[in-house]
């Protein structure tokens, strides 16, 4: 082994190497802050952001839409079906109010908003906020300028709070609208639990007894023809004779909604009742309040507004004898409401592969918050009573927390009342073809089990329950669960359905995550869950039919004859254990064939008394 021999440095011993100079530790962070700095600086020059020292972020403060501009500036708003639109498009119109839909939300939609909106977002905020600005865009290319847009429209949406991105929705669409060069946009919000925001400039909407009423009667309506559309289209005989025929009812609809006269008690009664009730205002005032909700509800315009849709559809020719598969819709509420590219148009696709689809009805979700509004009340009853302080100021407390909870309770009791009673008698004026509003309590009592009824987020237990009770009381072969992609609170609701199925095993249920794209998965993954759905359907078909000993053609040979068998609203009763239309059909066919010769025999022998009295003869024949 060789060894190198290094000659001393100058002015030291032989042996002794020179000491390295080491930099003190604080020379070393020093240098790595002045580096940094010196790079930050850079950085800022280049963006823009030296202009100052750091501002910290508040929320905009914004042009509120006042009652003058009412005549001039034009409401905005979207998110459900069309016929839902159509209808509270002509209650604010009838109220005074400038308004417009905003066109279904298609897929370029939702890459306008992936354009101009932050990361992360879900499809509902970037299909909204996208359709949005691409109607902005296109006002603006027919010659309208920025300042022009944000002066004359606003835009109205819903918006929440809880464990979920729904909650921010109201700062991401303004933020969206200023990097798409529409800064100042108005967004009027309306809180499901507060009503309008007074701070987003209520005075411009006029929140009258007659538009809230004219409101909730647009919802019920669109409900009930939402439902229709889809409980009848699978089954027309002429295709395309549903969608022309909704189109008119519709239209009927709204303009009895539009051309409703408010309600008003002096024109109601005599002059001397009049008389003696402008001495008494406030008497006068509640029974203008209840005489208001009376003639919204149930006056004779809506009736006949009712009546005149029905007539309408009732045109249309059916077929029962058709077997489909029948698909509960449920899910997160605009995935499970919208029919576009937001849910992959899976209502269209789902009718394209022989099944029928049930829909959920927006008065499901008002239910819903109606009683969670009650369960919350119990809960904290008491909670606002003090306990350090006298007996006697502890019972003056008890006792007014006591007054507030049962005025508070009241008027909730009296909402679902309202609610309730007012769709049932929609339901029952389209012949009970629309089922009646779910009781929230079964509702809740089917799902605490699995979900607690009191978590929040999204539909909270709602998604669960409505699997349950579908399955339970055989409304579907198949429920199909649409919410967005990374929904937290569905994501909840669907590790809470592993344990669900696993209990009720002969359940069909499909969780579908939706998107701006992954179409072509989510058809796929549908087209086999309908499978099995369509194999119970015809199974179920085929013993309801080997039960009645008839053949198809007889049957179909029957229903030829009595044209009331091929209406839409000819009341079929259904049958324990029978899922299917086309089961419950045939089975009642069967019947009214064999009641009919009993019938006809009846009659005569009848008729043979009858003719054997007036001969004062007993010599008749019996030929029952």
């Amino acid at each position: 082994m060789a060894f190198a021999l290094v000659p001393p440095a100058p002015g030291h011993p032989a042996g002794e190497r020179p000491a390295s100079p080491r930099p003190h530790a604080r020379d070393v962070s020093e240098d790595i802050e002045r580096r940094l700095a010196s790079r930050r600086l850079r950085l800022e020059r280049l963006t823009g952001l030296d202009s100052g020292p750091p501002r910290h972020f508040r929320r905009p403060v914004e042009r509120p839409f006042t009652a003058e501009e009412r005549g001039r500036v034009t409401i905005l708003f979207g998110g459900l079906t069309w016929k839902h639109e159509r209808l509270l498009q002509a209650v604010l119109e009838g109220c005074g109010h400038r308004c417009q839909p905003l066109p279904t939300p298609d897929r370029s939609a939702c890459e306008v908003g992936k354009q101009y909106g932050n990361n992360g977002l879900c499809s509902p905020a970037y299909f909204t906020i996208g359709n949005l600005i691409a109607y902005l865009q296109r006002l603006e290319a027919q010659g309208l300028s920025r300042q022009e847009i944000v002066d004359r429209y606003v835009f109205f949406t819903a918006g929440s709070c809880g464990p979920c991105r729904f909650g921010m929705y109201e700062a991401e669409y303004r933020l969206a609208l200023r990097n798409a060069g529409f800064d100042g946009f108005r967004v009027l919000l309306f809180q499901q639990d507060h009503g309008v925001k007074a701070d987003v400039g209520q005075s411009g909407l006029r929140l009258t007894l007659h538009l809230g009423l004219g409101a909730l009667n647009a919802i019920q309506f669109g409900d009930a023809i939402h439902d229709l559309v889809y409980r009848i289209r699978p089954y027309e005989v002429r295709p395309g004779e549903t969608d022309r025929l909704v189109q008119e009812a519709v239209s009927v609809l709204a303009a009895a909604l539009r051309d409703r006269e408010p309600f008003s008690l002096p024109d109601r009664m005599p002059p001397w009742i009049a008389g003696v009730l402008g001495r008494r205002p406030g008497v006068a005032r509640g029974l203008e309040i209840l005489g208001k909700i009376y003639d919204h509800l149930y006056g004779e315009t809506t009736r006949a507004a009712l009546h005149a849709c029905r007539e309408c559809l009732d045109r249309i020719e059916v077929d029962r004898t058709r077997v489909k598969p029948i698909v509960k819709i449920t899910g997160e509420f605009w995935a499970q409401t919208t029919e576009s590219d937001g849910n992959f148009q899976m209502f269209t696709f789902i009718e394209r592969e022989g099944a029928q689809v049930v829909v959920e009805p927006i008065g499901t979700w008002v239910m819903y918050l109606l009683h969670q509004a009650k369960a919350r009340l119990y809960r904290r009853k008491g909670l606002n009573v003090p306990r350090d302080q006298g007996l006697w100021r502890w019972l003056r407390s008890r006792q007014a927390d006591e007054w507030r909870f049962r005025a508070t309770w009241l008027k909730l009791l009296l909402g679902e009342v309202l609610c309730a009673d007012r769709y049932r008698r929609v339901s029952r004026a389209f012949g009970h073809l629309v089922d009646p509003l779910a009781d929230q309590r079964e509702l809740a009592r089917l799902a605490h089990p699995f979900y607690h009824q009191l978590a929040r987020g999204g539909e909270g237990h709602l998604e669960v329950a409505k699997n349950i009770h579908t399955t339970t009381h055989a409304r579907a072969h198949m429920v199909v669960s649409l919410k967005p992609f990374g929904c937290m609170p569905s994501s909840q609701s669907d590790g809470v359905q592993s344990s669900v199925v696993a209990r009720f095993k002969d359940m069909i249920f499909l969780p579908v995550e939706t998107a701006g794209e992954g179409e072509l998965n989510a058809h796929s993954r549908v087209q086999m869950a309908l499978v099995e759905a369509r194999a119970r359907a015809k199974a179920e078909f085929q013993r309801a039919l080997a039960s009645t000993g008839r053949r198809l053609e007889d049957i179909r040979s029957y229903v030829a004859d009595h044209p009331e068998l091929r209406q839409p609203f000819y009341p079929v009763p259904a049958r324990p254990g029978m899922i299917g239309v086309a089961a419950s059909f045939v089975l009642h066919v069967s019947e009214l064939m064999d009641a009919r010769p009993r019938l006809v025999s009846i009659g005569r022998a009848i008729a043979g008394r009858r003719t054997a009295a007036e001969r004062g003869s007993t010599d008749y024949v019996h030929e029952g």
